[in-house]
């Protein structure tokens, strides 16, 4: 299994999340975040925005989906602007239930 976290623009959260449901990934965690990426922020005339507000959408999944998730996610965020956020994927050990305490395999 993987966890799948991207980073992206928050006018494109439901977008991508009702593209994901409709591909059978319903499950996820989603968060409000602040950062910047190697470009420090933006100039904005006078302004310097340090930190930009981004939605952080997270998921685990199988191994078989994570690259369609990836790219329902690529597909759905993307304005083609710099600022359309980041995809990160790694590696999930082991899972829990907290409820049974039982164990996913």
């Amino acid at each position: 299994m993987k966890m799948i976290r991207a980073f992206i623009r928050p006018e494109k959260e439901q977008e991508v999340v009702l593209a994901l449901e409709g591909a059978g990934f319903p499950s996820l965690t989603k968060m409000p975040v602040f950062g910047r990426g190697k470009q420090k922020g933006i100039q904005v005339g006078p302004i310097h925005y340090d930190e930009l507000p981004k939605t952080l959408i997270m998921m685990v999944v199988d191994d078989k989906d994570v690259e369609e998730v990836v790219r329902i996610i690529q597909d759905k965020a993307r304005t083609g602007f710099i600022g359309d956020g980041k995809i990160f994927i790694s590696n999930v050990e082991r899972v829990f239930t907290i409820r049974t305490g039982e164990e996913k395999l």
